[in-house]
């Protein structure tokens, strides 16, 4: 198959060639005539799925418009929690992709998660970030854990369709996680919490939680907070009341507190210290995900308003006629492309064990903006009807809002970039 590549490469090999002996010096026209001799040059630059990518986003395609859209409304007016579509995405193993295979994992890439995401947030962005929640907590122990936790905890999620959850949030400590005020305190053979945290998903239903608590006050959030590892069944955990939020409503949003919860010196995730690092490194991880979602959304909204503007008839002829509605079409479907192509390039980024931040938080604010924006003018395609929950519309409007929010706001992701930007200096977005 090899050989095969190569002779169809030939042609733009040959172009290659060309162009290096334009190379502006004598040292870079021989360097580039060492790589274009090089047996194993090969091109660098692909859209092309593979086999079981493809095989990934069909089955997550099936799964959302078979399992996941004909039960949405019901689960967003009962705010129910979708246990029922949990467990069989669990037994496809569209839920924890991301842990290893040690662990009884599928191993997969952000890149295969961020096609899977993109689908089932086509299906329902509440369903599927009840799911994705999983990936959030599993994160920093896939990234900090020792084998003896990993096995433990990650396993225990292949094993059984559990839900987990991140617990870092607090009621006075959003976007400042430095202003953290949960603590935990080294007594004997385990650490003792205490604090509040608010807004984790699943919180009512994990089975464990990764905590983020200060250890040390007298240092800065750089090496004065620790992660743990906490069982949800540890005596001294409080689940508060299931929130009613704007839209997302069968994801299960809570408040936990913890009420000198004693958690083994084992359940310390990396080094006493690092767990500041460890969680905003999750976000690395997570944040293509959560952009996926985005996308995933907007190309419903799109498709959901296409639809109606081709039955839809104003003045004797369908709405989509009217330049006013197909320029708002068009602009959905530019701004859709250009956010999953920054969404597979921050997955493709972190998969090759480079750092993404830059482009993970790109793709988390322009999605996230975007979707908005999609659903938003979805609504007023849909004109009067739009603004009515008999029509699917609605919902995905409420829905998007949130994604502007979690996992860092879209001034958080600004201020990230921004940063990223004036450290790399001149050139930095250089290819």
């Amino acid at each position: 198959m090899l050989g095969r590549a190569r002779t169809a490469f030939a042609p733009v090999r040959q172009a290659a060639t060309s162009a290096g002996r334009m190379a502006a010096t004598p040292a870079a026209r021989r360097a580039f005539s060492t790589a274009m001799a090089d047996d194993d040059f090969e091109p660098g630059f692909s859209l092309a799925f593979t086999e079981e990518q493809n095989a990934l986003k069909e089955l997550a395609r099936s799964f959302a418009v078979n399992e996941m859209m004909p039960v949405a409304a019901k689960y967003d007016q009962t705010m129910e929690f979708p246990q029922e579509v949990f467990n069989k995405a669990w037994e496809l193993g569209l839920v924890n992709t991301h842990v290893p295979e040690e662990c009884g994992g599928l191993g997969l890439g952000c890149f295969e998660g961020v096609l899977i995401g993109e689908e089932l947030a086509y299906g329902c962005t509440g369903i599927m970030t009840a799911m994705e929640a999983n990936g959030l907590a599993a994160a920093p122990v896939i990234l900090a854990g020792t084998p003896e936790q990993k096995k433990k905890y990650l396993g225990r999620l292949c094993e059984e369709p559990l839900q987990a959850a991140y617990c870092v949030t607090e009621p006075g400590a959003g976007s400042d996680v430095a202003g953290l005020a949960t603590t935990a305190v080294k007594k004997g053979d385990s650490w003792v919490l205490n604090g509040q945290k608010m807004w984790i998903t699943n919180g009512g239903v994990a089975n464990w939680y990764f905590v983020l608590a200060k250890t040390d006050p007298t240092k800065g959030a750089g090496s004065g907070f620790t992660g743990f590892i906490v069982d949800a069944d540890t005596p001294g955990i409080s689940v508060g009341r299931k929130e009613i939020n704007m839209g997302q409503r069968c994801s299960d949003t809570r408040g936990i507190t913890f009420e000198d919860v004693a958690v083994p010196a084992e359940n310390v995730l990396g080094q006493e210290g690092l767990g500041f690092k460890v969680a905003m490194g999750a976000f690395d991880h997570t944040r293509p995900p959560v952009a996926a979602g985005a996308v995933g959304l907007a190309r419903r909204a799109m498709d959901e308003a296409i639809a109606y503007a081709t039955e839809r008839k104003t003045m004797g002829t369908p709405i989509a006629n009217h330049q006013a509605v197909s320029f708002m079409i068009a602009d959905m479907a530019i701004g859709i492309e250009a956010s999953r192509c920054l969404v597979h390039k921050s997955a493709w980024e972190i998969d090759q064990g480079r750092k993404n931040t830059m482009y993970a938080s790109m793709a988390k604010a322009f999605a996230g903006d975007h979707a908005n924006k999609v659903a938003a003018d979805a609504v007023q395609i849909f004109g009067g009807n739009g603004f009515n929950t008999e029509y699917p519309v609605e919902k995905l409007m409420r829905d998007a809002k949130i994604y502007q929010i979690y996992e860092g706001t879209s001034q958080i992701q600004r201020l990230i970039i921004s940063r990223e930007i004036f450290q790399r200096g001149h050139g930095g977005l250089a290819p």
